[in-house]
């Protein structure tokens, strides 16, 4: 009887510790959040209301999208730096079909499939070819953004009464005060829904158990039986997807594109999924966890903007030095696991 009573709290502890561990970068990142919530109502004012909060998601719905993609794929282990270029690529189609009198439907299936096929084909060099995730979409970056340029290299505009444009349509969920509104658009909508359903998939389905398996140990995975091929050419091919979603998103907001859009964006994006919680040596991460971290870095650029005197170049360096310290949390939390 004593034996039975002390091995339940013993194994309970453990799973807590383990909760703890894996848990550990995701909660940071919700603390650092709060915590620049709460310096910035202090330093600046205005900053705990609902026009913060509207702004955060409509400016950063693309990132969201952007870097949920990019979390299927380094929790399996890769990379995709080619999402920016493909944004582009997406966009400038994109405008120049629309403009060209398309159908509304027809440019944003196009738009999305350009992406789609852009991962399909880095996904396929990786798993059928053998060439590194790394090299694989850098490839596909440099082509995509080539392929930009080859349409154009001056900025396309989006007609003033393009269809597309309804995507950024405001929606007022509560009135404020003055111009306290909480507002959304059904980009946002776009980009949270996306974010429900990736959760969705990586919790509760075979497949995201899977991504997390092939994470974990791609060899195991294969001695488990477990779709490895199948599932990484999906993980690329949703990343790409993914990409052609957020340039439509971000094209309908903007009112334009152009072949240099999304430079330097999958580097964001790999950012947020880091901040969130999201191990670069796979295996381990969470959607929740990437969308606190995709808002993590909207708010360093709106505590920026808010305080006049600091350089914008100050965003990379603040984002730079916040990476740092949570790669250096990874590994110390990766060792805490291997013991």
């Amino acid at each position: 009887m004593s034996t039975t009573t002390t091995a339940r709290p013993a194994s309970g502890s453990r799973r807590a510790r383990r909760f703890s561990s894996v848990n550990l970068p995701a909660v940071a990142a919700v603390a650092i959040f709060a915590g620049m919530l709460v310096y910035g109502e202090v330093a600046y004012g205005r900053i705990l209301q609902y026009s913060t909060i509207s702004s955060l998601f409509i400016n950063n719905a693309q990132l969201i999208l952007i870097a949920v993609g990019l979390t299927f794929v380094i929790i399996t282990g890769g990379i995709d730096l080619s999402v920016g270029a493909v944004i582009a690529l997406s966009g400038v189609s994109g405008v120049m079909l629309a403009n060209a009198g398309w159908n509304p439907f027809v440019v944003v299936v196009v738009m999305i499939g350009i992406g789609t096929v852009s991962g399909l084909a880095s996904g396929a060099l990786i798993e059928f070819f053998g060439v590194q995730p790394f090299i694989a979409t850098l490839s596909m970056m440099f082509l995509t953004r080539g392929l930009a340029s080859m349409l154009s290299t001056e900025p396309q505009s989006l007609a003033g009464d393009s269809p597309l444009r309804l995507i950024n349509t405001s929606i007022k969920l509560i009135d404020g005060p003055k111009v306290n509104d909480l507002v959304i658009t059904p980009g946002v909508i776009i980009a949270l829904l996306v974010v429900a359903v990736a959760a969705f998939v990586l919790a509760r389905t075979r497949t995201g158990r899977t991504i997390y398996a092939i994470g974990g140990s791609e060899s195991s995975a294969l001695l488990m039986g477990l779709p490895v091929r199948r599932t990484k050419l999906l993980v690329y091919a949703l990343s790409g997807t993914l990409a052609g979603l957020a340039s439509l998103v971000y094209t309908a907001r903007l009112g334009s594109a152009q072949n240099i859009t999304g430079t330097g964006w999958e580097l964001d994006a790999i950012a947020a999924t880091v901040i969130g919680g999201t191990l670069l040596t796979g295996g381990a991460g969470s959607v929740l966890g990437t969308l606190v971290g995709a808002l993590v870095l909207g708010m360093i650029t709106v505590l920026i903007t808010r305080d006049g005197g600091i350089p914008p170049a100050a965003t990379a360096i603040i984002t730079g030095g916040i990476l740092l310290a949570f790669v250096l949390l990874q590994r110390a939390v990766t060792a805490r696991r291997r013991e």
